[in-house]
Parts: structure tokens; C-alpha cells; sequence
């Protein structure tokens, strides 16, 4: 099982064990410790998950962090876990605490559910008061698997993952500006769209107006995004599941046809008619084809122009007939013989999809 399964699997099991989960201890041991593992981190060694690691504050001995994830016998990630009902923003200020008394570049504050990753982009050695990265482990995304995975052991690297926290912090911020400005349009905001697409000028009462001209623009822009990308989703499942079908449809034939045997009474029952039918059109254009319960007679190798067919596997034989209108007549067989008894009605068949019978060359 890959990282992206393993971290899915383990949000889905989240959600279910919640309501077991009463004290800020099991909350460790049932939500954070997995997670941790997950990561590639061997939950119990001490050399590289460190329980209750000390982080001494000045004056302030014994201070302990949760965890602390190690590395050459330095930690590079603390990690502060509190129960999973509790809201992880008053609690802040205790890894700020910690944060600049370790070599830790990276911090963690979360609950078991929802993971939000700190570092020092702000100011050097201090802890940012806003996370970089965050997420809700019941609800993650393909693309936050991505950036956890940069955390794992196996891919752990400072600098790469300081490198991309600036990105993501802004990207994240950027994304809530225009969350707010989508619901509540901003007198700024609306001035931008005003100065494109209005000639006046952009007074208290014009503002106004376009304020709820900007706010139903996007609402619709957004909506008509979404149902682009789900059609488009829909249109290429629907495209997958149809290759799926006629592969099945096409590997069931195969082996069907693998399964048929055209016996000796149905090759020379063929032959018969196809002898008959030379007389109205080219014999190239009558095609045989065996299937489990009958041996059919097509013009030009087409299912929709059926001339006879041969029922043959049965304790009677049989030859069945189709009208214009593709009605069906049986005959029994005593012989095969008998078949030149049908020829005139074989010979119709052809007719019925020549608008003028052809004979064939000599």
C-alpha cells in the first residue's frame, strides 16, 4: 500500500474512532502515533521518535514536547498533540515556547485531526504565528498527501520543504483573501472590475451597485467551472467505462469463438446455399458464421442482412428463413438435400436487399 492509501486509510479509520477516544492520552496513542508511523518513523525508538522530549526554557527547566521526530541525534520536527475535541489555537504559545530553544526548524500543533505545520519565514529562530501547511486528516486532498510526503522519512529535507513553505503559506492565505472577497466583495475589489468594464466613474453609489454584480459574476464563474470540470470527468469515465465494455464484449467473443465447433453438416449446409445463391450474386459476398446455437449466412459478412440460418446442433435440423421484414420461418431438415427445395425462398432473401438482383459472372 502506497503513502497516499496508507494516509486515506488512516483518516477514514479517524472518523470512525472519535467517539471511543475521551482523553488527550488516547488521542496520542490512537490518532498521533500512526500518523507518525505512517510518516516512515519508528514510533518506538527513541532516536527517532523522542516521547516527552525536553526542551529547556532559560530559567525554565524540564519543559517537554509530545514528540519530537530526531535525526543524527538533533530534532527536526516537535510535535505538540492535544485532545481531539480541543481547538488547536489558544495552544500556540506552547510551541512557541519551544520552538527557538531546540534546532527544529519545523514545529506541529494538532489533535489528531486537523495537522497544522509551523516554521520561522516571518522572522529567523521565531516561530511563524500562521501555519505553512494544514489540513483535516478526514478530508485531505490528493494535492496536501503531496506536500505530507515531503515530511516522510525517506524524503525529509530542510531546505526542499523551507523552500516550498513560503509558497504554500502565501498560496494558502491568498486562497482566503479571495474565499472572503468571493462572499463579501470589497469596495477594492469591486474598483478593479469597475475600471475594466465601467466608463464613469467609480462613485459610493456606482460601487454599490457593482457590488452585487461582482459577487452573482463570480458565483456564476465558479458554478460554471465546476460543471465544466465534472463533465469532463463524467465524459472521461464515460469514455473509460465504454473502452471497458467493449474490451469484455470483444474478449467474451473471443472466447466464445474459441469454444464453437463448425461441424461437418453445417460446413456442407453452407455450401448448398452458397451454391443456390451464386446463381443471384458473387459467392465471395455469402459469409458463414458459427455461433453456439446456429451456423448463420450473411450478405457481405453483415448481422443485419441474415439470408438463413442453419440450425443443426440440435436432435432435428432445422433452416430458418427470414421474410422482408426479418420475420422468421422454420423448416425441418430431413437431409441436407432438401435445401435445394428452399432456393427459390433462399433466392428471395438476396432480393430483398438488392433493389435489382445482380447474377453472377459464369
Amino acid at each position: 500500500m502506497d503513502f497516499k492509501d496508507q494516509i486515506k486509510q488512516l483518516g477514514d479509520r479517524v472518523a470512525k474512532m472519535l467517539p471511543q477516544i475521551q482523553t488527550e492520552e488516547a488521542t496520542k496513542t490512537s490518532l498521533t502515533l500512526p500518523f507518525i508511523q505512517i510518516l516512515g518513523y519508528d514510533i518506538f525508538n527513541p532516536a527517532e521518535v523522542n516521547p516527552e522530549f525536553i526542551a529547556d526554557l532559560g530559567i525554565k527547566k524540564g519543559e517537554k514536547v509530545d514528540y519530537a521526530i530526531m535525526k543524527g541525534g538533533d530534532p527536526i520536527l516537535l510535535i505538540e498533540c492535544k485532545h481531539h475535541k480541543e481547538k488547536l489555537d489558544p495552544h500556540n504559545s506552547q510551541l512557541f515556547r519551544y520552538y527557538h530553544t531546540t534546532k527544529a526548524k519545523f514545529s506541529l500543533l494538532t489533535n489528531g485531526v486537523h495537522y497544522r505545520f509551523y516554521t520561522d519565514l516571518v522572522e529567523s529562530n521565531k516561530m511563524d504565528e500562521k501555519p505553512f501547511f494544514e489540513f483535516n486528516l478526514t478530508e485531505i486532498k490528493d494535492v496536501e498527501v503531496d506536500e505530507l510526503k515531503k515530511f516522510h522519512k525517506s524524503y525529509f529535507d530542510v531546505d526542499n520543504i523551507f523552500t516550498t513553505a513560503s509558497e504554500l503559506k502565501y498560496s494558502s492565505e491568498i486562497k482566503a483573501v479571495l474565499s472572503q472577497e468571493f462572499k463579501e466583495p470589497s469596495d477594492g475589489f469591486v474598483k478593479f472590475f469597475i475600471g475594466s468594464v465601467y466608463d464613469g466613474r467609480a462613485t459610493e453609489k456606482v460601487v454599490l451597485q457593482f457590488k452585487e454584480i461582482v459577487r452573482k459574476s463570480v458565483t456564476q464563474l465558479i458554478s460554471d467551472m465546476i460543471s465544466d470540470r465534472l463533465k469532463s470527468a463524467l465524459s472521461k469515465e464515460a469514455e473509460v467505462e465504454n473502452q471497458r465494455v467493449q474490451e469484455e464484449a470483444a474478449l467474451k467473443v473471443e472466447e466464445e469463438a474459441k469454444s464453437i465447433e463448425t461441424t461437418e453438416d453445417e460446413k456442407e449446409g453452407f455450401m448448398i446455399v452458397k451454391s443456390i445463391l451464386r446463381k443471384r450474386i458473387d459467392s465471395k459476398r455469402v459469409v458463414g458464421r458459427d455461433t453456439k446455437s446456429y451456423y448463420g449466412v450473411l450478405l457481405d459478412d453483415n448481422n443485419r442482412k441474415p439470408l438463413c440460418r442453419l440450425q443443426f446442433n440440435g436432435a432435428k435440423k432445422y433452416l430458418v428463413l427470414f421474410d422482408e421484414a426479418k420475420n422468421e420461418s422454420k423448416h425441418e431438415l430431413v437431409t441436407l438435400d432438401q435445401l435445394f427445395d428452399y432456393s427459390e425462398l433462399l433466392l428471395r432473401s438476396v432480393d430483398f436487399y438488392e433493389k435489382e438482383p445482380v447474377k453472377a459472372e459464369a
